[in-house]
């Protein structure tokens, strides 16, 4: 466990170098002594997640019968323009999910609330893993803490070991391996495909995570200043990545969210789908256990295993709030390890809580050793996305049209590339200016 929290350490300190929204879910916990209410928007709203915070919110109520908890679900695709909408019209939640790759941007915008002083105060700041604490201190420019983090993203792959089994072929270690098992598992007459690709909402994260996976690759720019991304070995294997649409997915992959990929996967299309661990929810019930297994990506060019650095989600309080003191306490618990460890037993991800990493459930699940033992390879990379940069989500973000131009055939990926590393490049020269 000691070597393993030093890795962590290690890789996080390193990692700071249309009109119309779908209506979202409304609930709330039950608590006859409300005095006080605060606004919780969950920005990655699924049906389950909605479900566990709404047990989550019944559970803090009761154990904090001064404070009301409203729940507002957003769905993923529509929630950073709801969140923009509202601090365009100063009409913020008091709490929201916020993901580590979106710190600089609301900084950048000034919404957020400084978390030191009661960081500093609270009895769990010494179970949160340090060095997630440091990185994303990183990702403001005046060292402080917005965001409190209550998991930590591991990109996967997730496998039909039952169709891998049935072909008499070997779970992929290397991207070769990876694409030609999506050609041998596709079978078009049969509707299974090799491979559920994610071709709409958060294609382009997804790729770019693929990307570093293949070359090995740990630096976003080179010291020229150029970003690596236009690269040939980046070129190269995008057209074979983007290639298998249609070859080995199915048509409609085009348009595929996180949502569509998963029901794909886990209702027998798919033989193989990227994601990160907080997918095994839904594939537990879904699918026995004897029926998908977990790899991390596939082996990189230069044999390593590469992830993307500070992955990670928690929770912010907006400056607007009214009642800090309350938004602290709902944060706080969330972040607390017991719940964390119910969190991640029901959505998969991995905790940021030493006591959490402890537990039972990473110890004895088979998808959670994988992360772990992975963690402490000698193997393990992490390549470092300029996420300091205030349009970095933006940026990767706004390339989801792109990268369905080039599956239709619009664009080529050399144009494709070559944009996107632009939009890069201009970022890192205008923040450089600025510091």
């Amino acid at each position: 466990m000691k070597r393993l929290l030093l890795i962590i350490l290690l890789i996080f300190l390193s990692a700071g170098c249309k009109n119309s929204l779908p209506q979202p879910a409304v609930i709330s916990g039950e608590s006859s002594h409300a005095q006080t209410t605060i606004v919780f928007w969950n920005e990655n709203a699924a049906a389950d997640r909605t479900q566990y915070y709404k047990e989550l919110i019944s559970r803090f109520e009761k154990e904090n019968p001064d404070i009301h908890v409203e729940y507002v679900g957003l769905p993923k695709k529509a929630a950073r323009l709801k969140i923009n909408t509202a601090i365009a019209t100063n009409e913020l939640p008091d709490v929201c999910g916020v993901q580590s790759a979106w710190i600089a941007e609301f900084y950048n915008k000034g919404v957020l609330l400084k978390l030191d002083n009661w960081f500093e105060n609270w009895d769990g700041k010494d179970d949160i893993i340090g060095s997630v604490i440091a990185a994303n201190r990183r990702l403001a420019p005046d060292g402080g803490l917005y965001q409190l983090p209550n998991t930590m993203g591991m990109e996967i792959l997730w496998y039909r070991q039952d169709w891998f089994k049935q072909a008499g072929i070997e779970p992929p270690s290397d991207w070769d391996s990876f694409f030609i098992a999506t050609e041998k598992l596709t079978d078009t007459a049969k509707g299974h495909y090799g491979y559920a690709l994610r071709g709409g909402d958060g294609a382009a994260i997804q790729l770019l995570r693929a990307m570093f996976a293949y070359s090995g690759e740990t630096q976003f720019f080179a010291n020229d200043g150029h970003c690596v991304i236009r690269d040939p070995q980046y070129i190269a294997f995008v057209k074979r990545y983007l290639g298998m649409y249609r070859e080995c997915t199915a048509i409609s992959d085009i348009t595929n969210g996180y949502q569509e990929m998963v029901a794909e996967f886990d209702s027998g299309q798919a033989a193989m789908m990227q994601h990160n661990l907080g997918s095994y929810g839904s594939h537990q019930r879904s699918l026995s256990e004897d029926q998908f297994k977990a790899l991390l990506l596939p082996r990189s060019l230069k044999g390593t295993i590469v992830q993307e650095a500070n992955n990670v989600d928690g929770y912010g309080i907006f400056n607007t709030t009214k009642h800090p003191e309350a938004a602290w306490r709902f944060v706080s618990f969330l972040c607390s390890p017991e719940i964390q460890s119910w969190w991640n037993e029901r959505i998969g991800q991995m905790p940021v809580s030493h006591k959490a990493l402890s537990d039972e459930l990473v110890n004895n699940k088979e998808h959670m050793r994988l992360t772990r033992q992975a963690l402490a390879s000698d193997k393990m990379r992490f390549y470092m996305p300029p996420m300091y940069l205030p349009n970095y989500r933006k940026i990767v973000d706004g390339t989801d049209t792109d990268i369905e131009q080039a599956l239709m055939g619009n664009m080529a990926v050399e144009d494709l590339l070559a944009k996107w590393a632009d939009k890069f490049e201009q970022a890192n020269r205008d923040y450089q200016q600025k510091k």
